[in-house]
């Protein structure tokens, strides 16, 4: 499972619904891509204040649910035949007061929610629909007051696959509000109050393809407040990816979620993020962790990682916290995609707490102690038992046994920083590439500072062509190593080629 704070061996060592045009996902950057002097006039999906109303009245053909009649949407979906369409009368609809009721759609299903229809779980359901019927659709419907276990989702359960979730309002639920499968499609949809996700993409066998979500607003999740109830469990966001091959996420509005924004974390591949507005998270605006070959482009991330970044900073924390954070993730060629790197480019990063961090720890590798991903392997190793001595210690396990950070492009961005907005005076202002010292275990190829010189020097990771407004500062190597422009420019980092930095503009 994964942790944003994996930095922690460092320091044990030394220490309104408008959605814009979708763009092109051919993996490659815009032809010339300047450094961007504006601000990106991304819309935002202000879809939970106005959501788009349902069907006044039954389409033909579609069944009638009375929500006068406790367990009549359940009870009509079991004596109907698949492909069926259900239209949901205005009212607030109950299902049978057991924690276990739920609706288990037929293969094709449609649900359609008339204006002021509400799926209600009344804090004693657990789950809204579940089962593992194929290409389930639902509209136009608000479901809320479900009690979900921890990890666990309210709506497609059993993160069935093709099922498609569009102007819907999933909110006031424990757990997580939806789940998602292969194929799935989440739009227009409001993902609001959740007790631990917006949305959880995972899947409990397999691998999920294909996944768009598209021009939502994801507010508030994390009620629960996970992260300080389990420390380090590193399971919360607005969204949480897990082992996703291929993702479209463009033209969401992320905001005001209790930890990160968006958190991809082990084994991720191929994905997309781009048109988002990434704003006012109390983490990371994004977490690419332990994952694979990426674009990052044209979103607005402004206003992120303020309670985090301060709570460590006043707890003396060099580490420097990002709001950008890219943990033991790279650019991959031999993980098919469409891109072989990770790229961020075209962005507008504003009075967040830093910028972008990449960083790698030197003792999370397969068949580490210190691998908190759950046992899991690369995806070009798979199997932990591999990565032992002697072998480990040799190409091509060295290499392959451990995820890295390599192969980052960051180019024709915007950084601004305004301290006296942040309301800091130190520890807000980072861009960072660094390691820990490796030290653990003893049997490690990896131990003492081949790791930090690896991701500093020779894993092309290069930024350039970027705009700075503000005090920034620059770390590289390890969390002591803090530079100035100059020194970040200069070898032997040569970092930020044909950048520009304007100390005073920030303010």
């Amino acid at each position: 499972m994964g942790i944003m704070r994996r930095h922690w061996v460092w320091t044990a060592a030394f220490l309104a619904l408008s959605l814009p045009a979708a763009t092109g996902c051919d993996g490659t950057s815009d032809a010339g891509a300047q450094p961007t002097t504006a601000p990106l006039s991304t819309p935002v999906a202000r879809v939970c204040a106005k959501p788009a109303a349902g069907p006044a009245k039954a389409p033909a053909g579609a069944v009638t649910v009375d929500p006068a009649v406790v367990g009549d949407l359940a009870a009509k979906t079991r004596s109907s035949p698949p492909h069926t369409t259900f239209w949901l009368r205005p009212g607030r609809h109950r299902l049978a007061p057991d924690r276990y009721a739920q609706v288990v759609p037929k293969q094709g299903n449609r649900y359609l929610g008339a204006p002021g229809a509400v799926l209600d779980g009344g804090k004693t359901n657990q789950y809204a629909f579940g089962g593992g019927a194929r290409d389930v659709a639902i509209r136009h419907l608000t479901v809320q007051g479900f009690v979900a276990p921890h990890d666990e989702g309210v709506v497609n359960h059993d993160s069935a696959d093709g099922w498609v979730i569009e102007h819907a309002t999933i909110q006031h639920n424990s757990g997580a509000g939806l789940m998602a499968g292969a194929r799935q499609r989440v739009r227009a949809s409001c993902l609001r109050g959740n007790g631990q996700y917006g949305l959880n993409a995972y899947k409990a066998t397999g691998r999920i393809s294909d996944l768009l979500v598209e021009g939502n607003e994801i507010v508030g999740n994390n009620t629960g407040d996970w992260e300080r109830r389990q420390k380090g469990c590193g399971c919360t966001g607005g969204v949480k990816f897990w082992a996703v091959d291929g993702a479209d996420v463009r033209g969401n509005w992320v905001h005001d979620n209790r930890g990160a924004g968006l958190w991809a974390d082990t084994n991720n591949n191929d994905f997309r993020i781009e048109d988002n507005v990434l704003e006012a998270n109390d983490g990371a605006a994004l977490i690419y962790e332990t994952s694979y070959n990426a674009v990052i482009r044209k979103n607005t991330i402004r206003r992120n990682n303020w309670v985090e970044g301060r709570r460590y900073a006043d707890r003396g924390d060099t580490f420097p916290f990002a709001t950008v954070y890219l943990s033991e993730s790279g650019g991959e060629p031999r993980v098919k995609a469409r891109t072989d790197k990770i790229d961020i480019y075209r962005n507008v990063l504003e009075d967040n707490w830093s910028g972008i961090t990449l960083w790698e720890n030197a003792d999370r590798f397969c068949n580490s102690p210190a691998n908190t991903s759950s046992g899991d392997c690369t995806l070009l190793v798979r199997h932990s038992e591999r990565c032992v001595r002697p072998a480990i210690a040799t190409a091509p396990l060295y290499g392959d046994c451990r995820w890295k950070t390599q192969r980052v492009d960051i180019h024709g961005n915007r950084f601004v920083l305004d301290k006296s907005v942040v309301e800091c005076t130190e520890k807000c202002d980072r861009m960072a590439v660094l390691a820990n010292y490796g030290t653990y275990p003893d049997w490690s190829p990896y131990q003492g500072e081949r790791v930090a010189e690896a991701i500093t020097h020779k894993q092309h990771n290069r930024w350039y062509d970027n705009v700075y407004l503000g005090p920034w500062q620059f770390v590289a190597h390890d969390p002591s190593r803090v530079l100035d422009f100059g020194q970040w420019q200069s070898a032997p980092y040569q970092q930020d080629a044909g950048s520009t930095l304007d100390p005073r503009a920030g303010g």
